[in-house]
């Protein structure tokens, strides 16, 4: 598969997956506001999704997004096809039940995962990652 090829699949990926996320902290910041009262603003919000326990569960996708889009943005790097094994490995990390460290997240995605939104976007992104081993 060539570089451009791989950029923009990875790119899709990477969209696929900020949908997600963004399901996933509507849920977060529902179970918030339900035990805490309304989020009055984004930089509430922000402030609670960089620094409150209620939303560290969702750190570990943050930060695979963040070097995704880090590596797809990257000038000059040619994206091969390790790239996308990296990040089939780094996805199937998180999700794995025998990987102790991302349990945390595992516990809150199965809490969110009972919202269609969250079940809709999850589909797309595994779409658009099957897509990349093909």
């Amino acid at each position: 598969m060539s570089d451009d090829k791989i950029r923009r699949k990875l790119t899709s990926l990477a969209a696929a997956l900020r949908q997600f996320h963004s399901a996933l902290l509507d849920v977060a910041r529902s179970d918030y506001e339900f035990a805490h009262g309304k989020v009055q603003n984004p930089f509430e919000l922000f402030n609670l999704v960089t620094t409150h326990p209620d939303f560290q569960w969702l750190r570990p996708l943050s930060g695979l997004m963040a070097t995704l889009d880090e590596v797809t943005d990257e000038k000059g790097l040619i994206l091969t096809e390790r790239h996308v094994n990296d990040v089939e490995h780094a996805l199937g990390l998180l999700f794995a039940e025998s990987d102790t460290r991302f349990q945390e997240f595992r516990q809150g995605y199965a809490r969110a995962a009972q919202d269609p939104k969250v079940r809709e976007t999850e589909g797309r992104w595994r779409e658009v990652l099957s897509s990349l081993e093909a």
